[in-house]
């Protein structure tokens, strides 16, 4: 049975989120769309977590319904146009989705917004819920879903502690990644991700190759907490908020966050990709910065750990252990960079074989049929 037989079988409902510092960038683009599907069509084509989204979500298959929970525009335009009454709450508005659709596997890539109190009242054609969740989470409770999914063993553990049945489940690699980064790399190293509380480990590490910026050029796109930016506002250098501000070798070159398309732009212009776990990340490795980097081309600089299949160490990704090793090894894969970027290209082609969409489908098809 292929994939587009095994999706006729399945009435697959998928359920995103996305950051709050996207919301500017995605009305932008949408600034045009007056329906629901319009303004969903604006968002699934910039790609915004494009390697969480399921096959049939990307191809458009008529079983699958995708929704951004989160997007209140998004969704009161899809309750205005059923014609639901009032003003619904959110979640109103999203069991009537799945009920209007008539869902028989939900996956849902927000529980802590809709955890086991919404599986609860979820109408009965739903067969199967599951979720997706790669963080320690406080007290949010998700025994009610029949599986918690991730790619983190030590994240996996603590939703089996406490009680929830967990599956091995994985990003995959976004086709449209294959249009980037085939042409000159004017940025010699990129960073794009959070800076927080949760990221003093990351941090020590920027701060240590931004300081190569001298002489490389060196782009940092960072989404700033919202205490890091009070502590960096006027006001906020009036308060005892010292140790949230970024040190001046950071702040002098951060430029606002990318998302989406803009991202892949980024990542595509860049020799080599910085990342960094964040600090509850415990040993395990493989967020999605580290699919999108290799899945654009470029080379992958990422922190010692235990990495999935396919990122390999020498081979198609390089690591460090400490900040200083972090520029030590940016510093001599730029000075040699033939070779680096033979690793570079090795692992783009194990992330787009190893982690396809094709494969993606396959094991979540096979993941909840065991359940």
């Amino acid at each position: 049975m292929d994939v587009g037989e095994v999706c006729i079988r399945m009435r697959l409902f998928q359920n995103s989120c996305f950051y709050p510092s996207y919301l500017p960038r995605l009305n932008q683009l949408a600034a045009k769309a007056v329906s629901f599907e319009e303004r969903r069509r604006v968002f699934l084509h910039d790609r915004f977590g494009a390697s969480h989204f399921l096959q049939p979500v990307l191809e458009g298959a008529s079983e699958a319904f995708f929704t951004n929970g989160d997007d209140e525009v998004l969704q009161r335009r899809w309750a205005r146009e059923q014609g639901m009454p009032g003003e619904p709450t959110l979640e109103a508005i999203l069991l009537a989705q799945i009920e209007h659709h008539a869902t028989e596997v939900l996956y849902n890539l927000d529980p802590v917004r809709y955890p086991s109190a919404f599986v609860a009242k979820l109408p009965g054609c739903v067969k199967k819920a599951v979720c997706w969740r790669a963080a320690p989470s406080g007290n949010a409770d998700f025994t009610a879903y029949a599986a918690v999914l991730g790619n983190a063993p030590s994240i996996l553990d603590i939703w089996r502690r406490r009680g929830c049945r967990v599956e091995s489940f994985f990003p995959a690699h976004d086709p449209v990644m294959d249009e980037y980064g085939h042409g000159e790399r004017p940025v010699d190293v990129a960073f794009a991700g959070g800076y927080s509380r949760h990221h003093r480990v990351r941090a020590r590490t920027l701060e240590r190759v931004a300081q190569l910026a001298d002489s490389r050029n060196i782009v940092f796109c960072l989404d700033a907490s919202r205490l890091t930016r009070l502590a960096e506002s006027t006001l906020g250098r009036l308060l005892p908020l010292r140790r949230h501000r970024r040190p001046d070798a950071i702040a002098a070159i951060a430029k606002p966050p990318v998302f989406g398309r803009e991202l892949y732009e980024l990542l595509g212009s860049a020799k080599i990709v910085l990342n960094g776990a964040i600090d509850m990340a415990g040993t395990d490795r493989g967020n999605m910065r580290c699919f999108e980097a290799m899945g654009c081309g470029a080379l992958l600089v990422s922190d010692a750990g235990e990495y999935p299949e396919g990122m390999q160490e020498g081979v198609t990704i390089e690591t460090y252990g400490t900040p200083e090793q972090a520029a030590e090894v940016i510093s001599r894969s730029l000075q040699d960079w033939p070779g680096p970027a033979e690793i570079a290209a090795r692992g783009r082609a194990r992330v787009r074989g190893t982690y396809s969409k094709d494969v993606q489908w396959k094991a979540f098809v096979d993941l909840v049929g065991r359940l």
